[in-house]
């Protein structure tokens, strides 16, 4: 008969709260148990993993890559636990949730998953902000935002649960017409976007000059700016819009590098009400066909 290892939840969970608050000490403090108590249970953990979890590095800890791997699966292994607890539980969801999403991003698409999760939950009081992805994961980190919808850069991105490739498309009205040696005319978000980096460098690489005829951080003046043909843009395909047409290489417009968006959070600090918009908005990204695998993350420098 084959072994099975059967991974307690408890221990998860300790491990999670570890790497997500940074400490050993508070993640007692979260979980109501003492630094030595933290300690014998990452400790167990090891032993039924068969390698280390952690290493030192300096005067912290660093994930191994096994702990990276175990921490991919401890998150998806808790949010669906807790997802259960919360079903059978039958209790009332209410409370604050404060949202990061991006000003680059699907915005649209993400608020209307997320209202339509408030609208089952009437008790639930929605903060939302939109921002840059470095901001918002700042805001994230510093216990100003519950979840986070942002960019996520590197392989290696703390507090990422899962993410996706997103690739953008060339955006112009219909009725635009563009003369590529003479150069192009780009409506962006101002300087920090990664959309707008992306126009830049695939533009600069194919030897097209350019210049930002419009700038607005808000993606509704964007569209209305391309709509009206002030210039092309990179958007994707939620956020286009009826009077827009996509522009391809057949238009001489080289193709835009792909953005790897994530959806971030820190379990431990997760109300209920948190738990259950986390897992609304992993079902409605499966759904839509663009919620890739559970991420890959760690690398985080955890201290003793």
């Amino acid at each position: 008969m084959r072994s099975i290892v059967n991974f307690q939840t408890d221990l998860l969970r300790t491990f999670v709260s570890v790497i997500d608050l940074g400490a050993f000490t508070k993640a007692g403090e979260a979980l109501g148990r003492t630094q030595p108590a933290i300690s014998l249970q990452m400790r167990r953990l090891e032993d039924i993993v068969g390698s280390p979890l952690m290493k030192q590095s300096g005067r912290s800890f660093l994930l191994t890559s096994d702990g990276e791997m175990l921490l991919s699966y401890a998150r998806e292994i808790l949010r669906l636990n807790d997802e259960a607890a919360s079903y059978f539980n039958r209790a009332k969801i209410a409370g604050v949730l404060r949202i990061g999403l991006p000003n680059d991003y699907a915005v649209s698409f993400l608020q209307g998953v997320i209202t339509e999760y408030t609208r089952r939950h009437p008790g639930i009081a929605l903060e939302i902000y939109c921002g840059w992805s470095e901001e918002i994961l700042e805001r994230l980190k510093a216990d100003e935002l519950d979840v986070a919808v942002a960019m996520a850069s590197g392989e290696r991105a703390q507090y990422l649960s899962r993410s996706w490739i997103e690739r953008p498309i060339w955006a112009a009205a219909e009725t635009a017409q563009f003369d590529l040696p003479a150069g192009v005319a780009l409506a962006a978000h101002p300087e920090g976007c990664v959309y707008r980096a992306r126009m830049i460098e695939a533009l600069d690489a194919a030897h097209i000059r350019w210049r930002v005829a419009y700038s607005g951080s808000g993606i509704g003046g964007l569209q209305n700016a391309v709509v009206n043909g002030l210039g092309a843009s990179a958007l994707t395909r939620y956020t286009m819009l009826p009077g827009m047409r996509t522009l391809t290489e057949a238009d001489g417009f080289p193709s835009l590098a792909e953005i790897r968006v994530g959806l971030f959070y820190k379990h431990p600090r997760l109300s209920e009400a948190g738990i259950g918009l986390v897992n609304h908005l992993v079902a409605k990204l499966d759904e839509a066909g663009i919620s890739g695998d559970p991420a890959q993350r760690g690398g985080e420098l955890v201290k003793q």
